[in-house]
């Protein structure tokens, strides 16, 4: 029995629906289908409301000629589940009314809201700027999955707008662009000698002492953008090596990953990188670098007028997202884009996930407000 999605009720209650929808990553049809059985039920309401569906990716648009285009964007997938599924509502250890299950903070709680915000405005007079609706696939997996990437590289024209708002758990605060991050793989290579005959040998692990020793004293920069600060960091996350206790090692690898800021685009963050490692100036050749992740930041764009409205109405409170999020394929195409979603991050792929059912109604409102408010002349 495919499972049926009222999108007009209480974005709590609709929460709920969405965690009993088990949609552990790749396994997003279900949910795909629900949802987009419920927006061409919406849809029904005005011939100008489209709704589409490529792959598990279902996107709804208004076509009101409203002054200004906002995006609104989620994703359908959450990390395995562990017991947590159907969701359960309880209280949590302060006595708040809580919904419990997997995906309750990250992200179906985002996704509520702004299912429940398109559901609800996209034919009411009340809407005062166009709608772009997002749902997708793949984000808690490797970024070649990831149903956005997909949409931004053949559909980029379904991605524009005057800003973007991605429901990824931020407290209810807005967190506004993200850091970048670049994930290298250093591999040195030597020769395997018993440890009481070392000169017959290689040891692998003393090539990488140049690279720890810079990385050691490398002093990160915090960044002001937008009076927001971005602060940087390079550090070893990974470090094997070993045969035996009495052998020495003929491969030792270094995992090192640099979070930087969004001023930094993400080949003179890899030109920084290199240089800080002393890659091109007296690695050894049998050193071998292999880049594993790299992923560009996203500028905040708070002086976009839409985003300045959006700041506005959400209490002027704004932090740096530290971090990688999707707003950074929105800021990719030239547009300003915010994590702004409920519950605490900290909760996020935890066995007790939990959301107090207050911050899901607090951002339901933030967001209606937003939606509402006519946008200043400029």
């Amino acid at each position: 029995m495919k499972s049926k999605l009222n999108l007009l009720q209480d974005p709590v209650d609709l929460t709920a629906a969405l965690v009993d929808i088990e949609s552990v990553s790749h396994n997003e049809t279900a949910i795909a289908d629900a949802v987009e059985v419920a927006l061409r039920e919406v849809a029904q309401a005005d011939e100008s409301i489209e709704v589409l569906r490529i792959d598990n990716n279902v996107i709804a648009r208004t076509h009101r000629g409203l002054p200004q285009r906002v995006i609104l964007a989620g994703h359908l997938d959450t990390v395995p589940t562990a017991d947590n599924v159907p969701s359960t509502r309880g209280v949590d250890a302060q006595g708040r009314d809580t919904l419990f299950g997997c995906g309750t903070v990250d992200m179906k709680s985002g996704d509520a809201v702004y299912l429940h915000a398109f559901a609800t405005l996209a034919a009411s007079q009340e809407l005062q700027r166009d709608l772009t609706l997002i749902m997708y696939e793949c984000e808690e997996i490797a970024a070649e999955f990831n149903g956005l990437r997909h949409l931004s590289e053949s559909h980029p024209e379904l991605l524009t707008g005057d800003v973007a708002l991605l429901g990824e758990p931020s407290g209810n605060v807005i967190e506004a662009g993200c850091q970048g991050s670049i994930r290298l793989r250093l591999t040195a290579h030597g020769t395997r000698a018993h440890s009481a005959r070392a000169w017959l040998g290689d040891n692998a692990v003393h090539k990488l002492a140049p690279v720890l020793s810079r990385i050691a004293a490398y002093e990160p920069q915090t960044v002001d953008i937008d009076g927001l600060a971005y602060r940087e960091g390079l550090n070893v996350v990974w470090l094997e090596a070993g045969v035996a206790t009495n052998t020495l090692p003929d491969e030792a690898v270094l995992r090192v990953n640099f979070r930087f800021a969004p001023n930094r685009s993400a080949d003179e963050a890899m030109a920084h990188f290199r240089e800080v490692l002393g890659l091109d100036e007296f690695a050894p050749e049998d050193l071998t670098v292999d880049v594993e992740d790299v992923s560009p930041g996203a500028l905040p764009g708070l002086h976009a007028a839409a985003a300045k409205e959006l700041v506005a109405v959400a209490g002027d409170v704004v932090k740096p997202k530290y971090g990688w999020t999707d707003v950074a394929r929105f800021s990719a195409l030239g547009i300003p884009a915010v994590n702004f979603g409920p519950g605490d991050p900290a909760y996020c792929h935890k066995k007790d996930e939990q959301i107090p059912v207050e911050c899901i109604t607090a951002l339901w409102e933030d967001v209606r407000r937003y939606l509402t408010t006519a946008p200043v002349a400029e």
